[in-house]
């Protein structure tokens, strides 16, 4: 067992901490689900920009659902310890959610791409076959890394019990390891730049495409592109910075302060995005917008 230290018990506060805890969890749960739920009931939302969003939701589910249950558990409880294959199981979930964020994000810059800078080939390019095998290898990458890192992480003995962080992680078990983790950080070095420098780099190279070709086009177009693209760049800019900033951060032995900073990020990395992505879409992209008022009217007024 290893116990799990990271963060101040707050004593007869912790139902407060508790209560909040449900209502992030729950507001994630009802955000998401409405956009999938959005873009399974509406046949307009059937396109692959839509559906890719739709992914980037059901992943955020995922990803929270390796957090919350388990934080729940250790906010109501005085003994705050977890198991190894319950610390495993947490490290899985947490860190593909986290690198099927960044491949979708990439899909999706993939798409806007091929949108603006080759309308009339877009639907002979994004067909439903190829949207399937994108959000299939989108899925897929995250579930072949984090298995082979997780792999090597459990294989390391550990002469150590405490971890410094809310949730189980990578580098916070390795730490504890007894022997030489070299090959480890090696591997998940390797692993961190193929899933995160070279995607966000292909992201930059996506979005200086589409600026050349705006720059070319009429003021409408630019428009069109700008509302479709900019909920695209604000989720990848805040979610690059807090994984970049949480990647580097949870490398290093700081001082209690610093520290603190660390949890923020790390934390920060699993609750904004579930509850901002969401929002983004829903409220920036005219149809998705149009659709969910349109719901809400039809239910505010069953019987018109």
């Amino acid at each position: 067992y290893n116990d799990v230290n990271s963060y101040i018990d707050y004593g007869g506060l912790k139902y407060l901490f508790f209560l909040l805890l449900i209502i992030v969890y729950l507001a994630i749960l009802l955000l998401n689900v409405s956009i999938i739920w959005m873009v399974y009931k509406e046949r307009s939302l059937h396109e692959p920009m839509y559906l890719f969003i739709a992914c980037l939701s059901a992943n955020a589910i995922y990803g929270s659902s390796g957090l919350f249950p388990r934080l729940f558990i250790d906010v109501l409880s005085d003994s705050h310890s977890i198991s190894y294959d319950a610390c495993s199981s947490q490290i899985f979930v947490i860190y593909t959610y986290g690198i099927c964020e960044f491949t979708m994000l990439t899909i999706m810059a993939y798409d806007r791409c091929v949108a603006i800078c080759y309308p009339l080939r877009y639907h002979s390019i994004m067909t439903p076959r190829t949207t399937g095998l994108l959000i299939a290898a989108g899925v897929s990458w995250p579930i072949v890394c984090k298995s082979i890192v997780t792999y090597f992480t459990a294989r390391l003995p550990l002469c150590g019990r405490e971890i410094t962080r809310l949730y189980c992680s990578t580098w916070s078990v390795a730490r504890l390891s007894c022997v030489s983790t070299a090959g480890n950080n090696a591997m998940g070095l390797f692993f961190t730049v193929v899933t995160i420098f070279l995607l966000v780099a292909f992201i930059l190279y996506t979005y200086i495409r589409i600026l050349l070709v705006c720059r070319r086009s009429s003021s409408e177009f630019r428009g069109k592109a700008l509302q479709t693209s900019l909920p695209h760049i604000v989720t990848v800019v805040t979610y690059s910075l807090s994984s970049f900033c949480d990647i580097l951060l949870s490398r290093f032995e700081l001082g209690q302060a610093l520290n603190i900073v660390t949890l923020l990020f790390s934390v920060e990395v699993l609750l904004v995005p579930p509850i901002l992505n969401p929002l983004i879409y829903g409220l920036a992209l005219p149809e998705i917008r149009k659709k969910i008022i349109n719901r809400l009217k039809n239910a505010s007024n069953p019987h018109k």
